[in-house]
């Protein structure tokens, strides 16, 4: 996997939506990339575990966290050639290595934590529990959502990432996103 994980040049700013399950994070992603007309980055685990899901009815494991990690980051670099000033990344390494360690007893792969460690990222945007929680084949936490939230956040401090931390409706999440992002990326004239 290591010798993969390289990024494709990006003269914009890759913007990560990052947070628990159900929190809105694809909505606003697709309506950020709307709003700036660039592109936005699915989450490849979504449809790849979805598929695992419906055809053998088993759920994600050690073994396919590796191949998320390289089909999300093939997923980023297919679509910057399209992007405009920001790339929205609905999803990136920091979350597997979150959901790793939240879901096998602390582990995350050498190789996952590398990956953590190499690729950048500009700004997270770390979407808040304050939104109903959706069931899905996938979501497995709705108990937890404190406890996920919490473990998001103290790991972007511990790595002194720049984020802001969303919360209300959508609309307002969008609003408070936008006039950030300008402020911290203004355009260069």
């Amino acid at each position: 996997m290591e010798n993969a994980l390289q990024q494709l040049p990006f003269d914009g700013k890759r913007i990560v939506l990052y947070g628990p399950e159900s929190t809105g994070k694809t909505t606003l992603a697709k309506t950020l990339a709307r709003h700036f007309s660039t592109g936005w980055v699915p989450e490849f685990a979504r449809d790849y575990l979805q598929q695992k899901w419906d055809t053998t009815q088993t759920v994600c494991s050690l073994e396919d966290l590796p191949i998320i990690v390289k089909g999300q980051l093939d997923l980023e670099n297919s679509l910057v050639p399209q992007a405009q000033r920001f790339l929205f990344c609905d999803t990136n390494v920091l979350v597997t290595q979150i959901w790793s360690q939240t879901h096998f007893e602390g582990y995350c792969a050498p190789e996952i934590m590398h990956a953590v460690d190499v690729l950048a990222y500009d700004f997270y945007l770390l979407t808040d529990i304050d939104v109903p929680w959706e069931k899905d084949d996938l979501r497995d936490r709705p108990q937890h959502r404190n406890t996920m939230l919490d473990f998001f956040e103290k790991e972007l401090i511990r790595r002194n990432l720049p984020y802001q931390k969303l919360t209300g409706p959508h609309q307002e999440r969008l609003l408070k996103t936008v006039s950030l992002l300008e402020k911290i990326f203004p355009k260069i004239k």
